[in-house]
């Protein structure tokens, strides 16, 4: 993926090449901070871009892995996979999926598993041990991921509380109405044949 396009915080950038314009490029990323698009990669990297970017772009980067946006995101709904050539939408956030569910439907897991990363990368730092799914920390190796102190306080922050239409609440009502209900059976009364 082009470095360009990847940026972690503008002042904490490692990048020491120093172009005509780069000052005036971070002042202006600091004022659109809350309108960058933010990824939840399987090995629970959280990453922001302030430009466009293609699907096409990170899939390459984690093969085998489908994106989609958190707001499609609907307790037994089939999941709405971007299309590779889908432009990421500013102010919004993506999750990163195994391929092989694809096809499947969207569990409450996967709305929890969400909701706790946003909530343990917002109160206690991103120390890079989230992980999305059980089948997405089985196939990227967690243990690689190895960074100082100064690394961690500048990974960004998922917060789900930029994207409108995302809240507490919300997710809590998808919750409780996602609960399997088990039908009420009950005996039929037959009319025997011969009292017709």
């Amino acid at each position: 993926m082009d470095n360009r396009h990847r940026h972690r915080h503008p002042l904490l950038d490692t990048d020491d090449t120093h172009r005509p314009g780069d000052y005036d490029h971070h002042a202006k990323s600091l004022t659109i901070h809350c309108k960058s698009t933010k990824v939840v990669l399987p090995s629970g990297e959280i990453i922001q871009f302030n430009e466009p970017i293609k699907a096409a772009e990170l899939m390459l980067e984690t093969p085998n892995f489908f994106l989609v946006n958190s707001q499609s995101l609907k307790l037994g709904c089939r999941f709405s996979p971007l299309n590779a050539d889908e432009d990421l939408e500013l102010a919004n956030v993506y999750v990163m999926f195994p391929m092989k569910r694809v096809h499947s439907t969207v569990t409450a897991g996967d709305m929890e598993v969400l909701f706790l990363a946003a909530n343990s990368a917002a109160k206690k730092g991103f120390d890079g041990k989230i992980s999305i799914l059980p089948e997405a920390a089985e196939e990227v190796n967690l243990q690689d991921v190895s960074m100082g102190n100064e690394e961690k306080k500048a990974m960004p922050k998922l917060n789900l509380d930029d994207i409108e239409e995302f809240s507490t609440l919300e997710f809590m009502h998808r919750l409780s109405m996602s609960r399997s209900k088990k039908p009420l059976l009950e005996t039929i009364a037959e009319e025997p044949v011969c009292a017709r």
